[in-house]
């Protein structure tokens, strides 16, 4: 069985430490490889197919070369961190103007939807991650050493990333639950793991080594629920 993951740098394995973006070993398609290996199942093939800074609008672009020319049995979606974020620079320069996310809600799900599709239409099982938590606290900090604190005005009045990030990962849980796709509740599975700050690196988003595998754990259970039914 050959299995694709698909995304953006949550996939590529990136995390945050002293200051810098930094690609672990550990990332969730490695450590996902790992786990069938330990289970004596050594006929999956696990390939990442994650890219830094990726959203839904990207994950079509590439669809057709990175997923459905290496014809796998499955593909994992899990994109949706940089949909919801926002143009940090522009809203540093004006806290006073309205500021839309990266991909609107309404077009993300849509992309969503098309991919599915086109998934299905050639004939690979999609499976989707809900998003990860995230800290605000954190990710806030981060956001402001590299752009200015005059973002806290504007998040002061829209309720911030963790407001969108939240919406956008609840529309998506009900679209997959409306298209039959089976979920990884990824989300539920790290908040359930432990103490944060130990699950989310530095900048309160991208994980840990302990949160990927707390991922790839979530992942590896849902494929084998799956695929034990095929």
């Amino acid at each position: 069985m050959k299995i694709i993951c698909f995304g953006d740098s949550l996939t590529r394995g990136v995390t945050f430490v002293k200051g810098r973006l930094r690609i672990i070993k550990e990332n969730y398609p490695a450590v996902l490889q790992s786990f069938f290996g330990e289970a004596q199942n050594e006929e999956v093939l696990v390939v990442n197919k994650g890219v830094f800074n990726d959203n839904s609008d990207l994950l079509l672009e590439r669809l057709e070369k990175d997923v459905v020319a290496e014809r796998p049995d499955a593909a994992i979606i899990a994109i949706g961190g940089n949909d919801c974020d926002f143009r940090w620079e522009e809203v540093a320069k004006h806290p006073d103007r309205d500021h839309q996310a990266i991909v609107p809600l309404t077009n993300y799900l849509e992309n969503v939807s098309t991919l599915i599709f086109r998934l299905k239409q050639a004939g690979i099982q999609p499976m989707m991650t809900t998003m990860p938590p995230l800290d605000p606290v954190r990710y806030y900090r981060t956001i402001s050493e590299r752009t200015s604190t005059a973002i806290s005005h504007w998040i002061s009045k829209v309720g911030g990333i963790e407001h969108w990030h939240g919406n956008y990962n609840r529309q998506l849980t009900k679209l997959l639950e409306e298209l039959a796709i089976p979920k990884i509740d990824v989300r539920s599975a790290i908040k359930q793991a432990g103490d944060l700050s130990e699950l989310l690196s530095d900048d309160g988003i991208h994980l840990t080594k302990q949160g990927y595998n707390v991922f790839s754990k979530a992942v590896y259970e849902k494929l084998n629920q799956v695929f034990s039914r095929v």
